[in-house]
């Protein structure tokens, strides 16, 4: 790996990092949720330690992105796994998000990387293209790790020309959430809790149809951001209900956008601003808008299920987001634990680095209190987490999260191809099948860069 690379392509990181939405500490963001809730965490069970080879302790450094509740969490889960696990000590230095990557991607080109660092499974091949990220299959046996222990569907995302290059911790998806009381008041609460809404396309109009007609007109029906992340989420989801390809191909090297499905999906969302009039337009805050008990349901990511809990009197549902179309689909992001690249390879250290990323999977009721699925269905039958409450009720989510290939570019593509002319259909400045020609011919000229 040549530094000079490495540094010039962190600076590229960067400026990723500033044109993503997903900011630290922000409403739409992936990796920390402002929730409360975080800060009453109990600790893991406890379960035997596992020492080094020759009984010497292992000190490992942990560079995480965590804030909020998040960063109490991951940190009660270190403090439990230090306790238990004496042979191996865990020390986290907390990093801000907006300039985690950049830092960990110039400390590991220095020579000066962490033991442990985080990966989002977007992020994972950007991190292994710069030789970041190292594979694990040397080591995990010998760590116990059990790789059909995980969610497949999460593990396979981080797999990469078939070697492991990342612990999956968690998916967090795109689902919907629901005020269950003016769903009541509607009349479109069922005795279980959960909406009455018809199938398909056409019932989920009619459900929100019937809110507009029903509700105050102050009410939102369906409260959604206008531009970029959490409708370009929807957009992906619909695209993938649809059956539809990512609109890359295989080798990474060309675009093959689907364009009538692609479009399809588009023009479902852009009736619902504008011809159903069911998504408040120029909306300030859709998360206030539906906090504040002024909107019917909403769609983001489960990290807002903390916020909603730390809400008093917020009476609130969360499922999986209807199946529009021909199957269960939704975006999706995960976190993920890897081994950075070391000036010199340590095989102690990365057995013990193994055990600990392996001990926070198995223990993920604690990581579940922000609103993750955990990335091992195991956890879900622990005491713990079925206590927490609306987990177990989007828990099935994870099976259904579609990732993009593993592609260096996705992130420019989401941001120079994707945003632009989707946000242009969302403000009905563009038609779909426009949108669609546009999108195909920036998604190649990315790749072609």
């Amino acid at each position: 790996m040549k530094k000079l690379l490495v540094m010039s392509l962190a600076a590229l990181f960067s400026i990723s990092l500033l044109l993503s939405a997903c900011g630290g500490g922000s409403k739409n963001d992936g990796t920390s949720s402002p929730s409360a809730s975080g800060a009453q965490s109990s600790a893991p069970a406890s379960e035997s330690a596992a020492p080094s080879d020759n009984g010497a302790k292992v000190s490992l450094s942990f560079w995480t992105l965590f804030s909020g509740g998040d960063g109490d969490n991951m940190q009660a889960m270190i403090d439990e796994f230090n306790k238990t696990h004496p042979s191996i000590q865990v020390k986290n230095t907390k990093l801000e998000w907006g300039e985690y990557y950049t830092k960990l991607i110039t400390a590991v080109g220095n020579g000066n990387g962490p033991d442990v660092g985080i990966s989002h499974t977007s992020r994972l091949p950007d991190l292994i293209d710069q030789g970041v990220a190292t594979p694990l299959d040397d080591v995990s046996a010998d760590a116990g790790v059990d790789w059909a222990s995980f969610n497949q569907n999460l593990l396979n995302a981080t797999v990469v020309d078939g070697k492991h290059y990342a612990i999956p911790l968690d998916t967090h998806p795109f689902i919907m959430y629901y005020n269950k009381k003016l769903l009541r008041d509607a009349g479109m609460l069922g005795d279980d809790g959960k909406p009455k809404m018809d199938p398909g396309a056409d019932g989920f109009v009619k459900f929100l149809t019937t809110l507009k007609e029903k509700l105050p007109p102050k009410v939102t029906p369906f409260a959604l951001s206008n531009s970029n992340d959490d409708p370009y989420r929807l957009w992906w989801a619909l695209y993938s209900q649809l059956g539809a390809h990512d609109v890359i191909s295989d080798d990474l090297k060309s675009a093959q956008l689907d364009a009538d499905k692609g479009a399809k999906a588009a023009q479902f969302i852009q009736d619902l601003y504008h011809k159903y009039n069911v998504i408040k337009l120029n909306d300030p805050d859709f998360y206030k808008n539906f906090q504040s008990g002024t909107a019917a349901i909403m769609m983001t990511g489960v990290w807002a299920t903390g916020v909603w809990e730390s809400t008093k009197g917020f009476e609130f549902g969360a499922m999986p987001i209807p199946k529009i179309f021909d199957r269960d689909a939704t975006w999706g992001d995960s976190h993920t634990i890897i081994l950075p690249t070391a000036k010199s390879e340590d095989p102690a250290k990365r057995k013990a680095a193994l055990t600990f990323a392996n001990w926070l999977a198995d223990n993920g009721q604690i990581w579940a209190k922000a609103g993750h699925i955990p990335s091992k269905p195991s956890v879900f039958e622990k005491q713990a987490f079925k206590d927490l409450p609306y987990r177990s009720d989007y828990v099935s989510v994870a099976d259904t999260v579609i990732f993009s290939k593993p592609s260096t570019k996705n992130w420019q593509i989401r941001d120079l191809a994707l945003f632009k002319f989707l946000n242009e259909v969302w403000a009905n400045k563009m038609t779909p099948a426009d949108a669609m020609t546009k999108m195909q011919a920036e998604i190649q000229k990315v790749l072609d860069q």
